[in-house]
C-alpha cells in the first residue's frame, strides 16, 4: 500500500516533467552537481531539470514496484525515502507561502510526506524477514516435510 503512492506519483512525474520542472529547479540545481560528481562519467545524466524530474519519477516507479512486490524491500524503501526528501522540499515549501490557505495546504502535504518517510524508514531498517521471505521459508518447510514423508 505504501508503494502505491510512489508508483502513481512517479508515473505522473515522468508524464508531466516539463510542467513540474520549475517547481523542482531550486532543488535539482543544487542536487544534480553532487550526484554528477559521484557518478561514473560513462553514465549519462540529464542536462535539464525536466530530465532530472523524469529520473526521479523512474526511480520512484522502479523502487515502488520493488517494494510492492517484496523485491529488495529494505533497499527499495531506503531509495524511496532518499527520493522523497528533495521532492518534499521542492514541492511543499510551506514556509515560502504567504497566503494562509496555500500555506496550510502545503503544510499538510509536507507533513504527509514526512509521515510516509517515517513508514519507509521503518521498512528500511526492519530486520525481520519480509513477507516474501516468510513465504519462501514456509515453502521450503513444506517441501522438506513432503520429501521426508
Amino acid at each position: 500500500m505504501l508503494a502505491s503512492m510512489f508508483v502513481a506519483g512517479g508515473v505522473n512525474e515522468i508524464r508531466n516533467a516539463v510542467a513540474m520542472a520549475p517547481t523542482a529547479h531550486p532543488v535539482t540545481h543544487k542536487v544534480a552537481p553532487v550526484i554528477a560528481s559521484r557518478v561514473a562519467p560513462a553514465i549519462p545524466l540529464p542536462s535539464d531539470t525536466a530530465g532530472w524530474v523524469r529520473v526521479d519519477g523512474a526511480i520512484k516507479v522502479l523502487a515502488g514496484l520493488a517494494l510492492a512486490t517484496g523485491r529488495f524491500p529494505r533497499l527499495s524503501a531506503l531509495t524511496l525515502a532518499a527520493s522523497l526528501a528533495p521532492t518534499t522540499v521542492a514541492a511543499h515549501a510551506f514556509w515560502k507561502e504567504t497566503e494562509p490557505d496555500a500555506k496550510a495546504a502545503q503544510q499538510i502535504q509536507f507533513f504527509k510526506n514526512v509521515s510516509m518517510m517515517g513508514g519507509l524508514m521503518i521498512a528500511a531498517v526492519d530486520l525481520e524477514p519480509s513477507a516474501r521471505e516468510r513465504v519462501e521459508i514456509s515453502a521450503r518447510r513444506v517441501k522438506r516435510k513432503l520429501e521426508s514423508d
